[in-house]
């Protein structure tokens, strides 16, 4: 199995934003009704932007990896990247046709954030930029948050 590069990696983070904006750009117009709902939705598609913008900063700056067993790293990020949510038949995009609900929508979204959560925490421990991961990590933490106050 080929490793990641270090570019790869940060490609992947903004493919994963690029995925969440349409997802919620998606979710805000299947619950455009929902006023309350669809302004969350387009206010995360909004962040996903954002985030891309910083990763893509991120990648012309990021070059070396101190300290890191990069076969083990290179292999868990994959097994993320590559696990049912965003590879497999229940991919977040071709799911949402499933979603009926304010509950459902909530529920896919919360699990897109936690997943998206997991990838940037494997990166922190590969990438020396945590500054710039660090606040795009805080800002998923209050996404989910947010996702799981309106949940209850």
């Amino acid at each position: 199995m080929q490793n990641y590069s270090i570019q790869e990696i940060v490609e992947q983070a903004i493919q994963t934003e690029r995925l969440g904006y349409e997802f919620y750009r998606t979710l805000a117009g299947m619950f455009a009704e929902e006023k309350e709902l669809a302004k969350l939705f387009e206010y995360l598609a909004a962040q996903e932007v954002l985030h891309e913008k910083s990763f893509s900063a991120m990648k012309e700056r990021v070059f070396n990896v101190e300290n890191v067993d990069w076969e083990e790293a290179s292999h868990y990020l994959r097994a993320i990247v590559e696990s049912e949510f965003f590879l497999g038949n229940k991919k977040a995009l071709p799911s949402l046709t499933n979603i009926k609900n304010r509950k459902e929508a909530l529920r896919h979204a919360l699990s897109f954030e936690k997943e998206t959560l997991l990838y940037f925490y494997a990166m922190r421990e590969i990438i020396t930029e945590h500054g710039i991961l660090d606040g795009i990590i805080n800002e998923e933490k209050a996404h989910i948050r947010e996702l799981s106050k309106l949940m209850k």
